[in-house]
């Protein structure tokens, strides 16, 4: 009797988030406390495919949604919200590509991203510009045809562990500062200088540290045309940004609460847990509310991404703008009450499982991470817009 081969299921995209969540969370505490690159988590992606979980499986990639992107950030963002970023601001770079590339660029970037040979990273910032992603001094130059790249960029996430970027840039006829274009670049059509020094707070494993990047592209490189980077940025990278980064917080949030509630209901020391106590019942259910709260406008928001309308109206930014503020206070608040309520040996020392000080720490650059006040003056003048209040 011949007996049939055992037949070995695909991962689905959650058992990989898994997979790579583990790896992550046996190097984060060490890639914190050296501000290095999280390299092996890196790895684990590649060899996962959810490098390429956006790719259509036509292309070989994984076909999968924004959905499952923010489910698999939520997922690794419990282990490490660094390394959890880091694939979140991968995914939306990939999204630009799908989206806004041209038949020749697709044709040689998405087979790459499918087989997890393509990490990209996003260089949008420049130096005096306040942090806007609409405004850049730094122009391409036309030289034989092709393009010539130019550009210091003082944060890059990851950047220095890249296989290509997205840079944007000034067109060489666009006189507009505001008036930018999207070019990608490889990394060996580059040549790349980086400052090294990463000493900050939190996010220490992102590594974004400043680059100056400079080489020559052809012309088929630019994404979206020339002058076309505000139509991307309004239609992927700001909801995808607000969308990945949300998840992240909401992450590494959700992962330090049930640390702290695992820690209080183990036997071994539950008796020295007032489980009974009305205020750390109160905390807890206010940490929870919090938390409910932003996964709640989260969900929300991807369904309004995922109809695929036009994300312009006031009603749509207001929305997403509103998640990407919400999450970051909320989140950031549920931790700091989570300290609050564990005390001083379980939520402020740095070598409690709890993990609760190096994830205060993390999640206080959320609010920074395209400024908070920049989103609320936005967010004034869009109400404006819209007198009749209509509820995206």
């Amino acid at each position: 009797m011949t007996v049939a081969p055992e037949r070995t299921l695909p991962r689905t995209v959650q058992e990989r988030a898994a997979e790579v969540a583990e790896v992550a969370a046996a190097h984060a505490e060490r890639t914190d406390r050296e501000a290095s690159f999280p390299v092996e988590t890196l790895a684990a992606l590649r060899a996962s495919g959810l490098l390429g979980l956006l790719v259509p499986v036509a292309d070989g990639g994984l076909g999968g949604s924004t959905a499952d992107l923010l489910r698999t950030a939520l997922r690794i963002g419990r282990a490490d919200v660094s390394a959890a970023m880091i694939f979140a601001m991968h995914c939306q770079q990939t999204a630009a590509v799908l989206a806004h590339a041209g038949p020749r660029l697709r044709a040689e970037v998405l087979p790459e991203l499918a087989a997890g040979r393509l990490y990209l990273a996003s260089v949008t910032t420049e130096a005096g510009s306040g942090g806007h992603l609409l405004s850049a001094e730094s122009r391409l130059r036309t030289a034989e045809g092709d393009l010539v790249v130019d550009r210091f960029a003082p944060i890059v996430t990851g950047g220095a562990h890249a296989d290509a970027f997205l840079i944007s840039m000034r067109g060489p006829d666009d006189d507009a500062p505001g008036r930018l274009s999207l070019v990608y670049a490889r990394r060996d059509q580059l040549e790349i200088s980086d400052s090294g020094d990463w000493q900050p707070m939190g996010m220490r494993a992102s590594h974004s540290v400043a680059l100056r990047l400079a080489g020559t592209v052809p012309q088929d490189q630019v994404v979206g045309g020339h002058g076309g980077f505000s139509r991307i940025a309004t239609g992927v990278f700001a909801p995808l940004a607000h969308l990945g980064w949300s998840a992240c917080w909401l992450g590494a949030a959700s992962g330090a609460l049930s640390r702290v509630l695992r820690m209080l209901r183990d036997p071994a020391g539950r008796s020295r847990s007032a489980l009974g106590s009305e205020l750390l019942l109160t905390r807890l259910s206010t940490v929870r509310a919090r938390l409910d709260t932003v996964h709640a406008l989260l969900w929300r928001a991807e369904r309004v991404v995922a109809e695929g309308v036009d994300l312009s109206t006031p009603p749509r930014q207001l929305l997403l703008n509103a998640l990407k503020i919400t999450a970051a206070e909320q989140c950031h608040a549920a931790v700091d009450e989570l300290i609050t309520a564990v005390g001083m040996r379980h939520g402020y020392l740095r070598d409690s499982p709890t993990r609760l000080e190096r994830t205060l720490r993390d999640l206080r650059s959320a609010a920074l991470n395209y400024s908070n006040d920049r989103l609320h003056l936005a967010d004034g003048r869009l109400a404006l817009l819209d007198p009749e209040v209509r509820l995206a």
